[in-house]
């Protein structure tokens, strides 16, 4: 698999097969991925991988504390509070066509937040990953945190197993530092998803969209 490959096929996996993932593959994706771009090299990070005891008593926190996770964080939200337009209907597309392919009609309320809930349970993913990052630098160290996220959901997909990245454990923040022992200027950024993807799911399968070549990019200077 190139790059090229790696970068189309990575998708959201929503539904995982619970084969576990032994500790030495996830070595192996963390040796290539700490070549990520970085900084001056300041590497303000880090990774804490769960699996076992570990993630399951992770997921009965989250689970016990069920509101939380319909709460946005209050250090860093994960969305504007008044998204605009046209983010605001790409996400809301995005969600239609995941619900959609779960069979959850709009009014069904009661399932699409039980899909919300799945996130704190990794989709059923035999391994968590939360991407921990020191507090105290500026917003371009955020970026460079992303480029590490992404780098490290390639070789995932490069070694085909499948990812979901999930802002959405920023809502357990607090919890997620006590349970980790994180210093107080380390922050749980987000959460991921790592395991065997369920092909047979449909919630694997739909289509999704990205806006095209000429909207993301344009050229200036070029002779053609």
């Amino acid at each position: 698999m190139n790059v090229s490959d790696a970068v189309r096929g990575r998708r959201s996996i929503r539904d995982f097969l619970p084969d576990p993932i032994p500790e030495s593959v996830l070595r192996e994706i963390f040796g290539a991925a700490r070549w990520a771009p970085s900084g001056s090299n300041v590497q303000a990070w880090k990774i804490i991988a769960v699996a076992g005891a570990e993630r399951d008593a992770v997921v009965r926190m989250a689970q016990s504390k069920p509101e939380a996770g319909l709460a946005s964080s209050d250090d860093f939200p994960i969305y504007p509070p008044n998204l605009w337009e046209p983010l605001c209907s790409r996400r809301f597309a995005l969600a239609e066509d995941m619900y959609r392919a779960l069979g959850i009609p709009r009014e069904d309320k009661p399932a699409r937040l039980k899909q919300v809930a799945r996130n704190f349970e990794f989709f059923g993913a035999p391994v968590g990953l939360f991407f921990v990052i020191d507090r105290r630098v500026a917003h371009g160290q955020w970026a460079h945190l992303g480029m590490l996220i992404q780098t490290v959901a390639l070789l995932i997909e490069e070694r085909g197993l499948g990812c979901c990245m999930q802002e959405a454990w920023a809502a357990f923040r607090p919890e997620l530092a006590k349970r980790f022992a994180l210093g107080p200027d380390e922050m749980v950024y987000c959460g991921m998803a790592v395991g065997y993807p369920d092909r047979s799911k449909a919630v694997n399968q739909f289509e999704r969209n990205r806006i095209s070549v000429d909207e993301l990019a344009e050229f200036r200077g070029f002779d053609q």
